[in-house]
């Protein structure tokens, strides 16, 4: 059967109007198969190592297109959907990375995974059990390897299936110029050679103050890749060798991105998502590409009731040819939290959006939840700034969020417990009059001066319910040496008034009547990011710290404000 990743103008036939989601629809692959299994399959790469696979296969004659999971980390649930794709006429290979468990080779963590996804997709094509369509799948780290290969356009590759990854690993360990510590630390310092995986380290754990933080990577053995990235604390060649931000024009196969509003991968997964239907380098891939988004933490799309079947669906279509109905689907589906309803969309941002602005004010006294900071519609004309003193050595816990790990700060928490904090300017609105929803991104833009020469800022909205619980929405930070570049960081002087802007990434999500929205502004989210230490040094090569005195401005003449995407009520798509 011709395979839709071949026939491109076949694909733009079921992309237009003459079709409807469930038009024609065919079941999906039945599992009819027993299964062959061999274990330490050898992968040759072209340098002469040989990587190691898993294979399951239809125990039946024939070929059959062919899925590959290429993996740092093995975990039971990846032999489970082996199995079940198996079942269903696929060959299944998961192959673990180079220097991981039973692969040869020296691992360093993701450098080495472009070419090696390369040559094992080149590889598989051509057993004698595989049909040349090959489909790839992985969450996280092995969602990273699913795109990493994909612009070297293997002929063999047709679709993907990357779950909660990065368009490069930049984005993934720093946010706007400010490392991920908790990521760094956990996954960096425990994972190495063989068959070690993470560890979670409790969010006190000393290692996360240790100054400087080189010192503590120095208790760890096998970790210069860690040194790697303190040493790289910009966007420069060393990640863009191994990421996918400047290379959607060579990638050819459209993929379905999976991620959750709580996931600290979710604004790389739009990123993704943007990159591949803008400037992909196909029809398939622009007009292919889909993205799910649920209400999940990192790890969370494991839980997700339907994903085999979404999987399979997407499958069966690009790699058997099935007319399922999937790619006349629009191409997002999101969970929309409060109602916590799934809805179709047919863009990000929605078409629809009306950007909503919202003023922080107050009379220079806006430090803590009892401060007298407000969120108004309307812009100040003269009013005081607010002032608060952050200290590197207390920092703001972080509670809340998109932390990768730690279950019991991470997502939809109450941060009314943290928002006493006077190095936190808080600011209220009135309790709405009805629903506000709003899904897309959400910003900030910040007039603000700091006593030092770097630091940080950070913006926190959260949803004050009439009990006064604060429940975490989403959030960001901005470093203040990235206020203009990713790739040319400068310092500030200290005293002077700088425009920043702080993305809080993405979110969908309903304020209910009677409820209120709160903008925090700080500067510090401990552990989840480093510790600004207020010094202007390379990161982690000092011990040194200072407090910053930090000046946050609302008047006429800088009207820091937060941007808000309503979506006016009625029904979505």
């Amino acid at each position: 059967m011709n395979s839709p990743g071949r026939q491109f103008p076949c694909l733009l036939l079921l992309l237009s109007a003459c079709s409807s989601p469930d038009s024609d629809p065919a079941g999906p692959s039945q599992p009819v198969h027993e299964i062959i299994d061999e274990s330490k399959v050898p992968v040759p790469m072209q340098d002469g190592v040989n990587l190691a696979a898993h294979v399951y296969r239809p125990d039946a004659p024939g070929k059959f297109p062919t899925l590959m999971l290429l993996r740092y980390f093995r975990a039971p649930f990846q032999n489970e959907h082996a199995e079940y794709f198996a079942k269903r006429g696929y060959a299944v290979a998961l192959v673990d990375s180079r220097g991981r468990y039973d692969s040869d080779g020296k691992w360093v963590p993701y450098v080495n995974e472009p070419r090696d996804g390369y040559d094992a997709q080149q590889w598989l094509g051509q057993q004698p059990w595989s049909n040349g369509e090959i489909g790839t799948m992985g969450i996280s780290y092995n969602g990273f390897t699913q795109v990493m290969p994909a612009p070297l356009g293997s002929p063999y590759l047709k679709c993907l299936v990357p779950r909660e990854n990065q368009q490069t690993n930049f984005g993934h360990l720093y946010n706007d110029g400010v490392m991920q510590l908790n990521v760094v630390f956990e996954f960096g310092l425990f994972t190495k050679q063989g068959s070690q995986t993470q560890k979670i380290l409790p969010s006190e754990d000393p290692h996360y103050r240790r100054l400087p933080l080189l010192a503590a990577v120095d208790d760890f053995p096998q970790v210069q890749h860690v040194k790697d990235w303190f040493a790289h604390a910009k966007y420069d060649e060393y990640w863009q060798a191994y990421g996918i931000k400047e290379k959607y024009g060579q990638i050819q196969v459209p993929a379905y991105f999976m991620t959750g509003w709580y996931d600290n991968l979710v604004h790389e997964g739009w990123r993704n998502f943007k990159g591949f239907t803008e400037e992909g380098g196909s029809e398939a891939a622009r007009k292919g590409t889909k993205i799910l988004v649920g209400p999940w933490v990192h790890g969370g799309t494991n839980s997700y009731p339907e994903l085999l079947g979404v999987e399979l669906r997407w499958y069966d279509y690009w790699l058997k040819g099935i007319r399922n109905g999937i790619d006349t689907e629009p191409p997002i589906k999101i969970f929309v939290m409060g109602p916590d309803v799934w809805r179709f969309e047919n863009e990000w941002p929605l078409a629809r959006t009306r950007y909503a602005k919202y003023y922080i004010r107050s009379s220079g006294k806006a430090n803590g939840d009892q401060g007298d900071g407000t969120l108004m519609s309307s812009p100040a004309q003269d009013e005081p700034p607010d002032r608060y003193a952050y200290d590197p050595e207390n920092p703001v816990p972080t509670l809340g969020g998109q932390i990768s790990t730690h279950g019991e700060i991470r997502g939809r928490k109450d941060r009314s417990s943290v928002q006493s904090r006077k190095d936190i300017l808080v600011y209220t609105s009135e309790p709405l009059e009805r629903d506000m929803e709003v899904t897309g991104p959400v910003d900030f833009k910040l007039y603000a001066a700091s006593s030092a020469v770097d630091t940080d800022w950070t913006a926190t909205l959260s949803d004050v319910h009439p009990d006064g619980q604060a429940i975490h929405v989403c959030e960001g930070i901005r470093g203040a040496r990235f206020r203009d570049s990713l790739e040319t960081p400068t310092l500030i002087e200290p005293g002077k008034i700088y425009e920043y802007n702080i993305s809080l990434w993405e979110t969908s999500y309903v304020f209910k009547a009677g409820h209120r929205i709160r903008l925090e502004i700080s500067s510090s989210n401990f552990p989840r990011f480093a510790r600004n230490q207020n010094i202007g040094e390379s990161l982690g090569t000092s011990d040194k710290i200072t407090v910053a005195n930090q000046t946050v401005y609302h008047n006429a003449q800088y009207p820091s404000h937060l941007v808000l995407p309503v979506i006016p009520p009625g029904n979505g798509n």
